[in-house]
């Protein structure tokens, strides 16, 4: 039997028609979002639930989301424009995102890291709905398209040297469009000065059914012109630096004294939003309450002003400071091996971007130990550093940030991550802490929760078994989650009418009992079906013993995972290899995923931070910051989401 990986990003949607045939309405559900969630459309869901036709619906609802009637396989035409892409001087066609296709999947299917699939489709995550067109190269969409290799070819597509560029005329009010291929709500509403919302007014479900090329829609002239009252700049160089930025985005966000106001778009999530504007979720709902009700197109939103981003001042040169734990000046080397694989990865990193143009000032500090740290900062010019990466420990960190407040010189922790370090705004946070990774867990195991016992194994601190049951009592509806330390204490469940077995949960909330709760989860699978299995992290065995976890569906998380069949990686990889001779260790690939994910931020500027709302995925680790709080930490929230499937 050939079993399946799918690898999902942090907060990519799950696409694709789920195989429960029903759906339990909680807070925040509408007819929309539940059909988008199962690949739907709004008129089946109504269909298939005739008693809430109006739309209206109530929580503990359940929904009939499937019907039991045959599916008819579809076959997937992959259309095909054949243009050539002058960045990378490929040619490049387009694929139609099928149910359950993820970021992941496609980089590995046709062999393209996923920084190259950025580059060729950069509004990806706000497209990843079933239907949308994927931009891939050409040569890799007839080898690898699989199912997805019906071409439909059409007429090349012409460069503007061999073609003039016509512009669209604007259409006057009751006039028609015809959908094109790379149409998409923002460039309509755009071309033609409509809002979203009067778009959607005047084609009654097109939102539900979103766009597809060739149909024809509504548009109108807008006869009101949308005013963007902007905030005096402190200088002209900076109201010159910001001005693009805002009018880009002149027609939905106002700035007022304290806060800015945004209207929300289609395609638009918290996470976006709380992205874009440097704030955290709970500063966001705190001044939007409606939010917990779930976000809406043409919402209004409050939000606080952040203050303007460090600027560089060493003209056209970055100057860079690394501190790694050596122990050189100490004598001690505890941490040097760690130091020195960290540096050869950040080496890599660090001749790649130089070689791309960008003009670096690079310099090692040994930062010793905690107790000596304090000298190292001598070797340090504040007035002249426009970036540092290290230390690795918390308290180190705090010296540097204390040593550094006056000039808020962006400061990378690559390792650190407490609550005590999200107060400093030119902080950087790496390393994904624990709570992300159990939030995630009640996620997941909502989705699948159907009133079975849920058991979590604890470490001896049992503070994410603790969290992960506090979440899960909120989650779901009476849940009956036991704590236990070790994964033997796992047992079936007995169904009180039939006195059979019954399936359970298990969730494993530490890092060190891998081996034992594999094995105790596939000898459960076998004395009844139907036990799900979630691990916050990852062990080896998961991957020795994948047949037996398919049967329990064993969904885990992982911070860093190479995609082999990436051409980015194999180039790193190479590269690595070339200049050491060895497959980079651990400490080597964080060491590169820093520094490059860091320095491809940089721009000319050094305005790091107007770069942080950017997705990126280096060799091994994927980079999603958002801000722990106004004026606070950007912390990375990137992982990855494994799934054995039957």
């Amino acid at each position: 039997m050939i079993k399946r990986f799918f690898i999902l990003s942090s907060l990519c949607m799950v696409l694709g028609v789920s195989a429960q045939k029903s759906h339990t309405v909680v807070q925040g559900d509408n007819p929309y979002n539940i059909a988008k969630k199962y690949g739907i459309t709004v008129d089946e869901l109504l269909k298939l639930n005739p008693k809430n036709k109006d739309g209206k619906l109530a929580i503990g609802d359940v929904l009939t989301i499937k019907s039991d009637k045959a599916v008819t396989p579809v076959v997937t035409k992959t259309v095909v424009a054949e243009k050539v892409n002058h960045t990378t001087g490929t040619s490049v066609g387009k694929i139609v995102l099928q149910p359950k296709q993820t970021i992941y999947g496609i980089t590995k299917q046709y062999r393209i890291s996923e920084t190259d699939l950025r580059k060729l489709n950069p509004e990806l995550d706000s497209h990843m709905k079933i239907g949308d067109e994927i931009t891939l190269p050409l040569a890799s969409i007839k080898k690898y398209g699989g199912d997805q290799q019906a071409v439909v070819t059409t007429k090349p597509v012409e460069t503007s040297a061999e073609k003039p560029t016509v512009s669209t005329p604007a259409a006057v009010e009751g006039e028609t469009y015809v959908i094109q291929a790379k149409d998409n709500y923002y460039r309509i509403t755009k071309q033609f000065g409509i809002t979203q919302q009067d778009l959607f007014t005047l084609n009654p479900g097109l939102e539900e059914k979103g766009l597809k090329p060739g149909e024809t829609i509504k548009i109108k002239k807008s006869h009101t012109d949308t005013v963007a009252v902007t905030e005096p700049a402190a200088n002209p160089k900076e109201k010159m630096d910001s001005g693009n930025e805002k009018s880009s985005s002149a027609s939905n966000v106002v700035v007022g004294d304290d806060y800015v106001t945004y209207t929300v778009q289609q395609g638009d999530t918290v996470f976006s939003i709380v992205n874009k504007f440097g704030v955290s979720i709970d500063e966001l709902i705190a001044l939007n309450p409606d939010l917990s009700h779930g976000l809406k197109t043409g919402m209004v939103l409050k939000i606080k002003k952040q203050d303007a981003a460090y600027v560089k001042k060493n003209g056209d040169v970055l100057s860079v400071v690394l501190m790694l734990p050596f122990g050189y000046s100490t004598n001690e080397t505890q941490y040097r091996g760690m130091a020195l694989d960290f540096l050869t990865g950040a080496k890599l990193a660090i001749e790649r971007n130089a070689r791309s143009g960008q003009k670096l000032d690079v310099k090692i500090v040994d930062s010793g130990n905690e107790s000596s740290f304090k000298n190292s900062l001598t070797q340090i010019n504040p007035d002249n550093t426009d970036l540092i990466i290290g230390p690795f420990f918390k308290s180190n960190v705090i010296d540097v940030l204390d040593f550094t407040k006056n000039q808020k010189i962006p400061i990378v922790a690559p390792f650190a991550n407490t609550p005590e370090l999200y107060n400093y705004s030119n902080l950087i946070i790496v390393e994904t802490n624990n709570q992300t990774y159990a939030d995630k867990i009640v996620d997941e195991v909502k989705a699948v929760y159907s009133d079975q016992k849920i058991y979590v194994v604890a470490d001896a601190k049992k503070e994410n078994a603790n969290y992960i049951k506090s979440g899960l009592e909120k989650a779901v509806k009476n849940p009956n989650v036991v704590i236990v330390n070790s994964p033997s204490d796992i047992q079936l469940d007995q169904n009180m009418m039939t006195g059979q077995s019954a399936p359970v949960i298990a969730i494993l909330a530490n890092d060190d009992m891998g081996d034992a709760f594999a094995t105790k989860i596939s000898a459960l699978s076998k004395e009844v079906q139907g036990v799900k299995a979630f691990s916050m992290f990852y062990s080896p065995v998961f991957e020795k013993k994948v047949d037996e976890l398919s049967q329990a569906s064993l969904v885990y998380l992982m911070d860093r995972k190479i995609n082999t069949d990436g051409n980015f990686e194999k180039e790193i990889l190479a590269a690595y290899k070339t200049k050491y001779c060895k497959t980079p260790p651990k400490y080597a690939i964080v060491g590169f995923d820093v520094v490059n994910d860091m320095l491809t931020r940089e721009n000319k500027k050094g305005e790091i931070f107007k770069q942080m709302n950017k997705v990126q995925t280096q060799l091994a680790t994927k980079f999603e910051f958002v801000k722990s709080k106004a004026n606070g930490a950007y912390v990375n929230t990137g992982y990855r989401v494994i799934r054995l499937v039957p």
